[in-house]
């Protein structure tokens, strides 16, 4: 099995989220081995980018700051080979926009992100219709599939056709952030999702407790948790001991 079909053997998996280059880049590489070796499954790897559109405030400052600091894709793929050079061995899923990636060239980054020891890639602004000069190029890993709430059952089978790894639905529509409850109807949402696919289905946008994610986690196979994980590193003075509680604490609650 590869990386990603293994994660998902232990159900339902754990994903956090966490920006390359915030509050620096040295801490962030830290704390994302602190998250992959304390309960993460997979890690969601923040990819910045000067006009993030799907995130909310949170995650948007948090990549400014890492900008600001001069991170880049180059420094970004080079972390994440230093992250396995570390033993860090759970998927790794490169999140960014399409623009970095065409300025980097797509060749040359699915290359170099194959090379770094990547396991997949969420491009929130490249629509299905879309995929297929970037699919040309990388037919390796799986660029995940993202679904909304607002998709229709046509829509639902279009982006689920063919897509591998798994799932990225979103629970609630707007930009990332927490939420005070679970979205009414995302179990309902879910059973329409597995309709077409049979691949996993994870959840993201809106889970910020541990009582929400054991909660989402019931309905589905994955957990993605961004703003609230961000958030509580972030405001942290020992961020990579902070790593370490909030992806126990999310994992234990996930058991």
């Amino acid at each position: 099995m590869n990386r990603i079909e293994n994660a998902f053997a232990n159900k339902p998996t754990f994903m956090p989220y966490y920006p390359l280059g915030y509050p620096d880049l040295e801490t962030s590489v830290d704390v994302i081995e602190a998250l992959a070796k304390n309960g993460a499954d997979l890690i969601e790897v923040g990819l910045s980018f000067s006009d993030p559109l799907a995130d909310g405030p949170v995650i948007q400052q948090a990549t400014q700051t890492a900008l600001e600091k001069g991170i880049t894709i180059k420094k970004s793929l080079l972390a994440v080979k230093e992250l396995r050079k570390r033993g860090v061995e759970i998927p790794l899923i490169l999140m960014g926009y399409y623009n970095p990636m065409l300025a980097y060239g797509l060749e040359k980054f699915v290359r170099d992100a194959k090379d770094a020891g990547a396991d997949g890639f969420i491009i929130p602004d490249l629509p299905v219709e879309e995929f297929g000069e970037f699919e040309s190029i990388n037919n390796d890993l799986p660029l995940i599939r993202m679904i909304a709430p607002t998709s229709s059952a046509e829509r639902m089978e279009k982006i689920a056709r063919n897509a591998n790894g798994f799932i990225y639905l979103v629970s609630v529509t707007g930009i990332t952030g927490e939420r005070k409850s679970v979205a009414e109807g995302l179990s309902d949402l879910i059973a329409n999702v597995r309709q077409h696919t049979n691949i996993p289905v994870c959840v993201g946008f809106g889970i910020g407790t541990p009582e929400q994610a054991k909660e989402v986690g019931q309905m589905a196979d994955g957990v993605i948790v961004g703003t609230a994980c961000v958030r509580a590193i972030g405001s942290s003075e020992t961020p990579v001991e902070t790593a370490k509680q909030f992806s126990a604490q999310f994992r234990g609650a996930l058991q």
